[in-house]
């Protein structure tokens, strides 16, 4: 058997890892019954469902030509990274509005292609929606800007 799509077989690998993980790291928490589920249910039938997930993603890295692993993305990586941390510090310190804003700006620029008029309309799109399910609509307590 010969892998012709690697990146299909190892992101089965990767769901399968994660899945056996999931069960590993739930075994410590009740499971419970169907009817009355422990906190370990979730977990483990989640972990359950990506290794089986897994295992049918990986079997397609033998049946499917595939174009291969490229290089790895440092510059996404990095930008992603470093968007999430700013965004949980920001939301405290400068306000939902701000937050979002620049990590919206910092994950478009970890793309290929960054164009600042699109970027600007989708972080307005982005915030006005954000702010009608978050903030209007679940009531979540979170500061719009520094000031308030």
């Amino acid at each position: 058997m010969k892998i012709t799509s690697q990146e299909d077989f190892w992101a089965g690998i990767m769901f399968i890892a994660f899945g056996l993980l999931a069960i590993y790291i739930s075994q410590d928490y009740p499971f419970g019954t169907t009817s009355r589920m422990g906190p370990g249910y979730f977990p483990t039938w989640l972990g359950i469902i990506m290794a089986v997930l897994g295992v049918m993603v990986a079997a397609t890295g033998f049946r499917i030509k595939g174009e291969g692993v490229g290089k790895f993305a440092y510059k996404a990586m990095v930008l992603l990274s470093v968007a999430f941390v700013f965004f949980g510090w920001a939301i405290d310190h400068l306000g939902f509005v701000p937050a979002l804003f620049v990590m919206i700006f910092l994950a478009a620029a970890a793309g290929k292609e960054f164009h600042f008029k699109e970027v600007l309309m989708m972080s307005v799109f982005l915030i006005i929606g954000s702010w009608a399910l978050f903030i209007w609509g679940l009531e979540l307590p979170f500061p719009l800007f520094w000031w308030r």
